[in-house]
């Protein structure tokens, strides 16, 4: 046989058979052969081994792996059936029971169950997308940027900086930007809304109290965060400070040409504007677009979002911000330490003895104007 067929085993014995010769024999020449083949079936014996082991290692591998799916697929199952507990009657009922009742450790051990290690409650997913809801029924909240960062936070933006040039081959050294930076501090405050239910609402069962309660008070804080940061940006200078950016004023009434000069006035960060009014000064607008006729859009084309937070042109005294210009993704920012869910307590014993349960929501969230050129604050001119 020859020594490329040979198995590992067979190489050994043989290896085994020529040392023997070797050793006993008195034969120079059969000494130098048995030499000769020992070395060649050393050479196989190595090949051998290496290919075990290489086999052996991609079985371990293989082994592994098939290990990690089946531990992949175990962790899956375990999440689809914590989701399905989670999203239970059962759960949403005991869920309900523990903003109800104070959160007693009977309700709270139930909740905590084949849920999750950490020991928190987690949020049925329904009671999630009221939240998720309420904040895009926001139009001009679902358009700000928003961050989970514990605490203060601390923006840069970029107050006035030098263009970039072009650099001819052999012109001397291109001079160094002159960049001047401000920063905004977002400084989280609870925004709190209470409501006085009767007894009634808290004896609504499971999932209908809990789209009554979160669907009320998450809309009403949603709104407030809303109205915090219009007024904000409404109160912005025309030039920046270290701590605020700017945003310039366009002083004029409901007409065409309004909103064109307005947009004049935005940065070119400013990619995506658009305008923010209250309704009655929309109406305003169109009354305009009519006069100088129905082809003509005083909007040009952009969208308009309603907030009472602005007044009415025809209710603004002189100078007031009655409509706002601009780009919210690129210009504000909202951070929400504790994530944008809704806190909720239940008080049941102060008004007792008129049968009306307090409910209170809170949510921590700062809101700030963060970018200069980013709005335009159009301004009512004189009455008259």
């Amino acid at each position: 046989m020859e020594i490329k067929d040979m198995k590992l085993e067979e190489v050994e014995a043989r290896m085994s058979e020529l040392d023997s010769m070797v050793e006993t024999s008195e034969s120079t020449e059969e000494i130098a052969k048995a030499t000769e083949e020992r070395a060649l079936l050393a050479e196989r014996k190595a090949e051998l081994e290496s290919l075990e082991s290489r086999k052996a290692m991609a079985q371990e591998i293989d082994n592994g792996a098939k290990a990690e799916v089946v531990e992949e697929r175990k962790e899956e199952n375990k999440m689809v059936k914590i989701e399905e507990y989670r999203n239970s009657k059962e759960y949403v009922d005991a869920f309900a029971e523990y903003i109800k009742t104070g959160k007693t450790e009977e309700i709270r051990s139930l909740l905590t169950t084949n849920v999750g290690a950490s020991g928190t409650v987690a949020v049925p997913d329904s009671v999630y997308d009221i939240v998720k809801t309420a904040w895009e029924k926001s139009d001009i909240m679902a358009l700000v940027r928003k961050l989970e960062v514990a605490g203060n936070m601390k923006v840069q933006f970029e107050i006035s900086g030098s263009d970039a040039v072009i650099h001819n081959e052999g012109s001397g050294a291109v001079s160094e930007e002159t960049l001047s930076l401000g920063i905004v501090t977002l400084v989280p405050e609870s925004i709190k809304k209470w409501v006085a239910v009767s007894d009634e609402v808290l004896d609504m069962r499971g999932q209908a109290f809990l789209d009554y309660i979160y669907d009320e008070l998450t809309y009403k804080i949603a709104k407030k965060a809303e109205s915090v940061l219009i007024g904000k940006i409404a109160a912005l200078d025309t030039t920046a400070s270290t701590s605020a950016p700017y945003a310039k004023k366009v002083k004029a009434g409901a007409a065409v040409g309004t909103i064109a000069k307005a947009l004049g006035q935005l940065s070119d960060e400013a990619t995506n504007p658009v305008i923010v009014m209250n309704k009655a000064t929309w109406a305003s607008f169109k009354a305009a677009q009519y006069g100088a006729g129905y082809s003509i859009d005083p909007f040009e084309g952009l969208p308009v979002y309603f907030t009472s937070a602005l007044p009415a042109l025809t209710d603004a005294n002189e100078n007031a911000v009655y409509a706002i210009v601009g780009d919210f993704g690129f210009g504000a920012l909202a951070n929400f330490p504790n994530g944008d869910g809704v806190e909720i307590k239940v008080d049941d014993k102060t008004d007792m003895k008129s049968d009306l349960v307090n409910i209170l929501g809170r949510e921590y969230i700062a809101v700030e104007p963060i970018a200069c050129g980013a709005f335009v604050n159009i301004t009512a001119p004189a009455v008259g």
